[in-house]
């Protein structure tokens, strides 16, 4: 689930030019519910489809899902799309879709399909307009897709794409990163094996103080510079916020003014890290990217962040929020103050 950006669509070829540009992605075999007219908190949101018209009870979980979204953010007006060449599909999903919308309160405006080439529109009860035998679009020089290129907005040419985008770089690069921060952790002596308040535990609790703060610092210069780290940086942050208290220094760091600069920073460092380090800066692009109003990147960097660490409760908050279409305008900024790690 997506909050929203503002395009205007006066056609259906208009609608499915935006639907690319609103998610980062061009959708493929799914329904994509687009919030229309004004709303309190608008969002777009995608789900993936059955594989054909059978699954008919799971074609009603979808709608229900999509119109549950809508309530909950006061959605009164939105548009549906329906991804798929399967034309009996198309037709049980408008179907599904404009019936429990409707039941819903919401107003549905318009319910097309595609296949890629044509568009088709669909009747309130899901079927096809008679004689429609679809209408041919383009959209690689739509003046929304020209928009989007201009403003230097990437749209992946699939989720698959996009989720690809996160992927590590070059062993070579990897494995340098891997040996800096296996060189930082054998400078170290575990936190774990000491007893707290002995003159161990004491360093040890200075040391991630000291990492703390160097955290706080190397963002803000990132923030500042937008310069590339060097795997040296990559690798003391790596290993400075696999410490919770230290990893939250640079959750505090988020502002959602700021947003889309953390997601660059933070995707570059989960594309540098190595498999066994990269749960906390995942998690942490995952919470900028939705903080920046891009759930699909945010859905990406969740799924990268628990195929290393399942029970990583960052991304489990940002999964909850992505999930209940959580609007990024009712997030507090951290108090720096409430900072445990810097607590005395």
């Amino acid at each position: 689930m997506t909050p929203t950006k503002t395009l205007r669509a006066k056609s259906p070829t208009d609608l499915l030019a935006c639907v690319p540009t609103l998610l980062g992605f061009h959708p493929e075999h799914s329904v994509v519910m687009v919030t229309a007219g004004r709303a309190g908190a608008p969002v777009h949101a995608r789900v993936d489809l059955p594989a054909d018209a059978r699954g008919r009870r799971e074609i009603l979980e979808i709608a229900d899902e999509l119109a549950d979204v809508a309530a909950r953010s006061r959605v009164s007006e939105v548009a549906v799309v329906v991804y798929t060449a399967d034309l009996a599909l198309a037709t049980t999903v408008a179907a599904a879709m404009t019936e429990v919308l409707r039941d819903a309160d919401v107003a549905c405006l318009l319910v097309i399909s595609t296949d890629g080439r044509c568009w088709r529109v669909h009747e309130r009860d899901g079927s096809l307009r008679p004689g429609d035998q679809g209408t041919p679009y383009e959209l690689a020089n739509h003046p929304l897709t020209v928009a989007a290129v201009i403003e230097g907005r990437v749209v992946h040419a699939s989720r698959e794409a996009l989720r690809a985008s996160l992927a590590p770089v070059d062993e070579h690069s990897l494995d340098s990163v891997r040996r800096s921060a296996d060189d930082r952790v054998g400078r170290m002596s575990s936190p774990g094996r000491r007893l707290p308040g002995s003159p161990d535990a004491v360093a040890a609790r200075d040391h991630l103080v000291r990492e703390g703060r160097w955290v706080r610092e190397r963002v803000r210069r990132f923030l500042a510079d937008r310069g590339m780290l060097r795997g040296e940086d990559i690798a003391r942050l790596l290993v400075a916020i696999r410490s919770i208290d230290v990893r939250d220094v640079a959750w505090a760091e988020i502002r959602r003014e700021s947003s889309h600069t953390h997601v660059d920073l933070w995707r570059d460092v989960v594309r540098r890290s190595p498999s066994e380090l990269v749960a906390a800066p995942a998690a942490l692009l995952a919470f900028a990217a939705w903080l920046a109003g891009d759930g699909a990147l945010a859905w990406c960097a969740v799924d990268r962040c628990q195929e290393a660490d399942p029970g990583y409760t960052l991304a489990a908050l940002v999964t909850q929020a992505l999930a209940s279409a959580t609007p990024p305008s009712v997030w507090s900024p951290f108090d720096p103050a409430e900072l445990s790690l810097f607590a005395r």
